[in-house]
């Protein structure tokens, strides 16, 4: 029975009832130790009907073994493994050591732990029990806590206990859990120990009504001293001092056997090192250690009540005892323990016993560290290779060697998620690294990496430019041009040009000439481009995304980086999911996929949070406030680029500050304000490196062009398309014909213009501002007749779209035209939601729900729930009818229908 605890048990319970009906979700219990936490999961575990029941609880001398916790929680259900999708279900595989791990990413693997949940969840729900979550490996944690924050539509709940201020990344809920109300402590004492309430509401008082040390200190009380006839301990025994005498009083033999037990579990091997202790010991005159074996040591903790058998494990009965026997142990005897598990082990384990038994420096244990690290890093354990090498590090007796060490703990912290751990490690490296280049370049390559990613980018252009391989110069060109540094691009670019022909150098090498207006660049470039059938990597579809854009055909540069979110989905890009999926957002919005951008930016900007990516984050808050400027949301545009400002002005992230920039002055420009959309263009244009960006500045010429001429100001727009008109002169694409034909026809009046861009257009959203334009022309023109079905298809589109200050404006418009029809009705697929129509989009490509879990990092189940939200929205009820509503949505504007 608990005491007290109606009130957790309440929230506990709120949480299971929701996930018991399919909407899933997470809650951390915190609290110090013996307050009760252990008893809460058990009883609320036991509250949870037919629900399954998956539990793991974390064991101090397992937190440095990679994914031991994950193991425990995810066994009983690795049946279902086939189930998930191919890249998903070989992560798992890899982390429960079930298959060789080569290409471990944190992304992949959480995935495949959440579709693995999901699958053992099925049909009546699941409970997830992780005890003593501040002592979980962190491998383990990080796979758990990706899950547990995407639990929304899944019917599971997953239920966290930890110690003090052991921090649970991105929790949804937190219980504090603190000491028993004192009328339920007094309850409590009154029935278990028969304490009177006078030395009942004294012991409350003394203890802060911790459960544990009441319990414990009652059961210690004489019975003068529960009657009230003599005083209490003073002080009383708290912590690990409520279990110190009884460890005391355990004879040598036992307490060895706890000794061991501390740092290891498992029965067997506790009671082969325990033996093997006990018989060295027994050697040496006068010691009685040796006497009786390591089954009555057992037996004798277990009446002693501190310690249970569990299956084949040895169970404290709280975590506080197995401090108390570490406590009481000298430091001499906990190396001889952990030397003598070290001969009975193997791997990880092994590894972590020679370290624990190490006195000095060791270069043989740093190597078996060094390799612990290796096998955690391809499982995807990043978190835990980062702790291995970093103890490495400190047992590494040569410089050089442990400088390349702690610069490796330092990438895998990255990798896990922990920048300020791998800062630390990496600035560490930096100080032991000496004279030797090679090593002080892979130092300065990582820290400009980590520089791009979170810090400065200018300084990540200072360090990384420092270097001459080409990937360092393709690094720092990268960051050149996050920052807008067009100079830096252009000298690193003629740098590149040195090394040997290939696509990355091609690539390097051809945007710096291009920018200087070197004929050879262009030539460069399409070389490169020549050359995408032969990529594989997300990183390089990146590049051929840079090189496309840089030849002025953002429709091209939109489907190279829709090919790289498609391949880092599925491929493992070890951390760099976030990235990726900056361009994947920006080219689908530039593709007018408005609904998919936003589920993407809201997807990365999740990522980019959890991984401590800063710029990253400043990246999806521009773009999601460009989307809000073309919904006409004020207050949302506003404050997502105030947040994006904010991270990119001060980290020289031009790129993403130009965007950002650019949602305020589209939002101008959506609602009619072009004087005001005129000056922020202008001042956008005129921004130097690190506030602005010559790409966002091609990019929005259109817009800028259109402010201009709404604003009066015939100059400025000449001016505005004669610089398009240069920024596109190698563009080859239809789309970006016609955006330039768009703007001779603003900047010329010329309806001739106007028809080219409407013949050209390939992407249905920029077809209809066109159209808008036109219109708005003929029906001032008193050409009504001629205007209308531009206007309409204009207000079809924007309102499709959910670009709603267009969509007033055509309608405006379209009234004044003499058609004061209804609106027009919505198309079908309006009423799904963003990541509803991502979805169903794959399903009219033809994936499998399999196929779709893998590219948006969703369980299978999950994809089947939208699927079965889906059917009734449209009112159908196959993936056949599905697939062709999504391609007769997405079949073009015909020129007749334009017209």
């Amino acid at each position: 029975m608990l005491y007290g605890r109606s009130t957790e048990i309440g929230e506990l319970d709120e949480v299971i009832a929701r996930a018991h009906a399919g909407v899933g979700g997470a809650v951390v219990l915190r609290g110090e130790a013996g307050v009760g936490k252990t008893a809460l999961l058990e009883a609320a575990a036991a509250r949870g009907g037919a629900m399954r029941l998956l539990r793991t609880t974390g064991v101090k001398a397992e937190s440095d073994l990679a994914f031991a916790a994950l193991h425990q929680v995810l066994w009983p259900v690795t049946g279902s493994l086939d189930a998930l999708p191919e890249p998903q279900r070989d992560a798992v595989r890899a982390a429960l050591g079930l298959a060789a791990g080569t290409t471990g990413d944190r992304y992949l693997l959480g995935a495949g732990v959440l579709s693995l949940l999901a699958e053992a969840a099925a049909p009546d729900g699941l409970i997830c029990v992780v005890d003593d979550f501040q002592w979980v490996d962190r491998a383990s944690a990080d796979a758990l806590l990706f899950a547990a924050r995407r639990l929304r539509t899944e019917k599971i709940a997953m239920l966290f206990a930890v110690r003090g201020d052991a921090p649970v990344k991105g929790a949804p809920v937190t219980v504090d859990v603190r000491g028993l109300p004192a009328a339920a402590a007094v309850e409590m004492l009154a029935s278990r120990w028969a304490v009177p309430p006078g030395v009942a509401r004294e012991l409350v008082t003394l203890t802060g009504a911790n459960p544990l040390a009441l319990g414990e200190i009652a059961a210690r009380l004489t019975p003068a001293q529960l009657a009230g006839r003599e005083p209490l301990p003073d002080p009383l025994p708290g912590g690990v001092r409520l279990f110190g005498d009884r460890v005391a009083a355990l004879s040598a033999a036992a307490r060895l056997f706890a000794l061991v037990a501390a740092l290891e579990a498992g029965l067997d091997l506790v009671l082969r090192a325990a033996d093997r202790m006990s018989a060295r010991r027994t050697a040496r005159p006068g010691d009685d250690a040796g006497v009786g074996t390591g089954r009555a040591a057992l037996a004798e903790l277990e009446e002693a009540g501190l310690a249970e058998l569990s299956g084949t494990r040895v169970h404290f009965r709280h975590p506080l005892i197995r401090s108390a026997v570490y406590e009481a142990a000298s430091p001499a005897e906990i190396r001889r323990a952990h030397a003598v598990l070290a001969e009975l082990t193997e791997g990880d384990r092994r590894a972590w016993h020679l370290a624990g038994a190490a006195l000095g420096q060791d270069e043989r244990v740093a190597a078996e560290l060094v390799a612990a690290a290796e096998r955690a890093r391809d499982r995807g354990g990043y978190g835990t290779a980062a702790t291995a090498l970093a103890r490495a590090a400190e047992l590494t007796p040569e410089s050089y060697a442990r400088a390349t060490r702690l610069k490796d703990a330092a990438v895998a912290a990255w990798l896990g998620g922990r920048p300020g751990q791998a800062e630390s490690l990496l600035a560490e490296a930096r100080d032991l690294a000496g004279a030797d280049a090679g090593l002080v370049m892979e130092i300065a390559q990582v820290r400009g990496r980590f520089e791009l990613n979170s810090g400065n980018a200018a300084e990540a252009v200072r360090i990384l430019a420092a270097g001459d391989s080409l990937d360092m110069l393709a690094d720092a060109a990268e960051a050149a041009s996050y920052v807008g540094d067009t100079a830096a691009i252009i000298e690193l670019g003629r740098r590149a040009a040195a090394h040997p022909a290939g696509f990355l150098r091609d690539t390097v090498a051809g945007i710096g000439l291009t920018l200087v207006g070197d004929a050879a660049g262009p030539s460069l470039l399409r070389r490169a481009l020549a050359r995408v059938d032969e990529l594989r990597e997300a990183a390089e579809y990146l590049w051929a995304a840079a090189a496309a854009s840089q030849l002025g055909e953002s429709d091209l540069a939109a489907e190279m980086a829709d090919r790289a979110g498609r391949v880092g989905r599925v491929s493992g890009m070890t951390g760099q999911l976030p990235v990726v999926l900056e361009f994947v957002a920006t080219a689908e919005r530039l593709a007018g996929r408005l609904a998919s951008s936003q589920a993407v930016s809201e997807e990365g900007l999740e990522l980019a949070r959890e991984a401590g990516y800063e710029n990253t984050v400043a990246a999806h808050l521009a773009n999601l406030a460009v989307l809000a400027a073309l919904r006409g949301d004020e207050e949302t545009c506003e404050r997502q680029a105030r947040e994006a400002l904010a991270i990119a002005v001060p980290h020289r992230v031009g790129l993403r500050a130009g965007v950002a920039a650019y949602a305020l002055a589209l939002l101008d420009l959506c609602l009619g304000r072009h004087a005001a959309a005129h000056d922020r263009f202008t001042a956008l244009a005129a921004a130097g490196p690190g506030v602005g960006h010559p790409v966002v500045t091609w990019r929005t010429a259109p817009d800028r062009v259109e402010a201009a001429v709404g604003a009066g100001d015939d100059a400025g727009a000449r001016a505005a398309l004669a610089a398009y008109q240069r920024a596109s002169a190698h563009a080859v694409t239809p789309e970006s014909h016609a955006l330039l034909a768009r703007c001779r026809g603003l900047v010329e009046s010329s309806e001739d213009a106007f028809a080219e861009a409407l013949r050209l257009h390939t992407n249905p959203f920029e077809a209809a501002r066109t159209a808008l334009l036109l219109g708005e022309r003929l029906r001032r023109a008193q050409r009504p007749g001629e205007a209308r079905a531009h206007l309409r298809m204009a207000w079809e589109t924007f309102e499709r779209a959910g670009a709603r200050p267009w969509a007033r404006r055509a309608q405006g418009e379209l009234r004044a035209a003499g058609e004061s029809g209804q609106a027009p009705p919505p198309a079908v697929l309006d009423a799904l939601t963003p990541q509803e129509l991502r979805i169903a989009g794959l399903v009219a490509d033809g994936l499998s729900s399999k196929q779709i879990a893998a590219q948006l990092i969703l369980s299978p189940r999950t994809v089947e729930y939208h699927l079965y939200k889906i059917y009734p929205k449209l009112g159908i009820g196959s993936r056949t009818e599905l697939a062709r509503l999504v391609v007769l949505q997405k079949a073009p504007v015909t020129e007749e229908d334009m017209l």
